[in-house]
């Protein structure tokens, strides 16, 4: 095995590393890096997990390997039951829907995600996918991953989301508590420059990757920038958990996420910035 490693699989091994074993846990459309690492925890840390498709609702499938869309049948391959939609919707309406993943083309400090559109609500610059559903179950699944590979291009953390599409921990309307919405909000959010958790509701850098100093991060964030006491290096992932990055996508779809600059950030299973 190569034991040099890029930054798109180490934001796999990131994500993965946020799935407590026995969580149910789902992704959404077009999320090929949280897609990757669902099937990596699930093969690593995580065997009791239950693993819900994005599209296809399919429950632990184990495809041979992952296409380049989550609307793929190919998806469904080996799982024992496939969720109707209004199941898997009910699910996260009960409370049961331990986790799920989320990411926006703007996401503010407290966690609301934007994917309808960037701009003023009536003239946009740029039209977004949109929510497909998100915007209820991010009201009351039990945590939320967010991420994003877009962090560095200083555009996607901002202030204010020109719209939002799903629910961080506090919105212009109130917090979760006022508003009645009983799901925990983001626990974790992984970037192309660190690691954030959210104590009181608020980003707060933790971590960052080796070639990536606080201040990077500051310049790239479009809010007041809260870092912990003690910032520490990100741990490199095991020579286990690469190998399955590897197994999981063997194609690659991860990378479409990523462009050719955080593409070419690599790393060694020492935590080292690799030498080109």
């Amino acid at each position: 095995m190569n034991p040099r490693f890029t930054l798109d699989e180490w934001m796999c091994v990131e994500l993965a590393r946020t799935i407590g074993d026995g969580e149910i846990v789902f992704h959404g459309f077009g999320s090929p890096c949280a897609q990757v690492a669902m099937h990596v925890a699930k093969r690593t840390h995580a065997p009791h997990m239950v693993l819900i498709e994005g599209a296809t609702y399919a429950l632990d499938p184990v495809p041979a390997f992952l296409p380049p869309t989550s609307n793929d049948w190919s998806l469904l391959t080996g799982a024992p039951h496939v969720l109707r939609f209004e199941e898997l919707f009910d699910l996260g309406a009960r409370g049961d829907l331990d986790r799920m993943f989320l990411s926006g083309g703007q996401i503010d400090p407290y966690g609301n995600t934007n994917v309808s559109m960037i701009g003023p609500r009536d003239r946009p610059k740029v039209k977004l996918g949109g929510g497909g559903g998100g915007c209820n179950l991010s009201a009351t699944v039990g945590a939320l991953t967010i991420w994003t590979t877009r962090h560095g291009s200083g555009r996607t953390l901002v202030q204010r989301c020109d719209f939002i599409t799903d629910m961080g921990h506090r919105t212009p309307a109130g917090s979760r508590t006022e508003l009645g919405f009983p799901g925990g909000g983001p626990e974790a959010m992984i970037t192309d420059l660190g690691a954030f958790d959210f104590p009181e509701g608020r980003a707060r850098l933790t971590r960052l990757y080796p070639d990536v100093d606080v201040e990077a991060v500051r310049g790239a964030t479009g809010f007041e920038l809260e870092v912990a006491d003690r910032v520490q290096t990100m741990t490199p992932p095991t020579e286990a958990e690469l190998r399955t990055v590897r197994e999981v996508d063997p194609t690659g779809v991860r990378r479409s996420e990523f462009g050719s600059a955080d593409l070419a950030r690599a790393y060694t299973l020492h935590g080292e910035v690799a030498v080109a």
